[in-house]
């Protein structure tokens, strides 16, 4: 068998034809982004494909510590893997194309798959850092000790976004839930759209006697885990479950990915399913606005998503900047978004491995900057919190 880190680089490299399953992600129809060094070839990187197209075999030249706004190189060019969480991936795919552009010579290689894969493979030493919906849990923080000498894995928050409740229901342009009716309909307790919970948040508007097919994913996935955290924790009788990247509701029809939740509610008249912002801006899907209690109800943007994730706080020690969001899916704050989602980088506090840690300092120092995090609303995406950016650098300029 081949070694893995040959054939990643020999997919990049053009050496290898692409999976099938690769080819299957690139018709996700999510936004496509063009990535760093590609703009050599003209290549295009979709939001859910996980390889570069323009790495070569493993060679790293020298090249001077130059710097693009707030972008300082490593001193040395190099190539690095990483991998883990696809709902960071149009994020990573913007920051790589910036990032590889300023910094010539320099590859890195982020494969979305999932969380679990991505720690996996930090924690096998694969990758130089993994993405992750969620922090490490302290077996996996046990486990990255033997990658990481005289240190442990940390999670580092660096993307922040809204998770959309989309829906397509004919003549219906502006709708307003809430996290009960959202709870009771994908757990099958709500079943029309007349629904008498659904109109008494949506006076004045004319509700057809539909049925509601609500979509849910069907694979194991951080949205579906941070989507039910928002459930159990704002709405526990109309979803009596623990949250869990697996969906536990009942009823309803499950999709592959978020690409496909997304599919079936732009093609099905009278649905609603969840995903990440990106994939409603994509396909021209319609997102319900959430009533909270606050004094309108709240849209889900950027800018508050970024306004919900403020509400929570830093919960982690030392360089582990774990965040509870509890406080965020019950806010009555104006603006602020409820249903929110935060990844996390997933690096080494000490003993990163020489060859590879100047690069990975390099990068995350950018993606963590006022620059880096400013481009973040342009995929889709809500900037850390003043706060939080501010605790993120202060943590990855200490890695070692």
């Amino acid at each position: 068998m081949q070694n893995p880190l040959y054939l990643r680089f020999a997919i990049q490299a053009g050496f290898r034809k692409e999976t099938p399953k690769v080819k299957l992600q690139r018709k996700s129809g999510v936004r496509a982004l063009t990535v760093g060094a590609v703009a050599i070839s003209g290549a295009l990187l979709l939001t859910a494909c996980g390889s570069d197209d323009n790495a070569s075999s493993g060679s790293s030249s020298s090249s001077s510590a130059s710097s693009s706004g707030s972008i300082k190189c490593a001193d040395k060019a190099g190539q690095i893997l990483a991998s883990g969480s696809s709902a960071q991936q149009n994020a990573i795919d913007l920051w790589v194309q910036k990032y590889q552009a300023a910094c010539s010579g320099t590859t890195i290689n982020y494969k979305a798959s999932s969380s679990g894969e991505g720690i996996i493979d930090f924690t096998q030493g694969t990758d130089a850092f993994a993405g992750s919906d969620s922090p490490l849990k302290p077996e996996e923080v046990t486990g990255s000790k033997a990658v990481c000498t005289g240190g442990t894995g940390i999670s580092i928050p660096m993307v922040g976004g809204p998770i959309a409740i989309g829906y397509n229901l004919s003549g219906v342009d502006n709708l307003v839930l809430d996290a009960s009716t959202i709870g009771n309909i994908f757990n099958s307790k709500i079943t029309y759209w007349d629904d008498a919970a659904i109109k008494a948040l949506n006076d004045g508007v004319t509700l057809p006697h539909t049925k509601i097919q609500a979509f849910h994913r069907q694979d194991e996935s951080g949205t579906t885990d941070n989507l039910t955290k928002y459930l159990s924790g704002a709405a526990p009788k109309a979803w009596p479950y623990e949250h869990a990247k697996a969906f536990a509701g009942k009823g309803g029809q499950s999709a592959a990915k978020s690409a496909g939740v997304a599919a079936q509610v732009k093609q099905t008249n009278g649905s609603i399913g969840y995903f990440e912002v990106s994939y409603a801006t994509a396909n021209s899907i319609k997102t319900a606005k959430i009533n909270t209690g606050a004094s309108a109800p709240v849209e889900a943007t950027a800018a508050n998503a970024s306004a919900g994730i403020a509400q929570g706080k830093v919960v982690g020690t030392g360089a582990d900047l774990s965040l509870d969001l509890s406080s965020a899916y019950v806010t009555k704050a104006d603006n602020a978004y409820p249903i929110v989602l935060v990844t996390y980088e997933i690096a080494c506090d000490k003993g990163n491995k020489a060859a590879t840690l100047p690069v990975v300092k390099s990068f995350l120092t950018y993606i963590a900057s006022e620059e880096g995090q400013a481009l973040l609303p342009d995929a889709g995406y809500a900037p850390l919190p003043a706060e939080i950016a501010t605790k993120v650098r202060a943590t990855v300029a200490a890695l070692a």
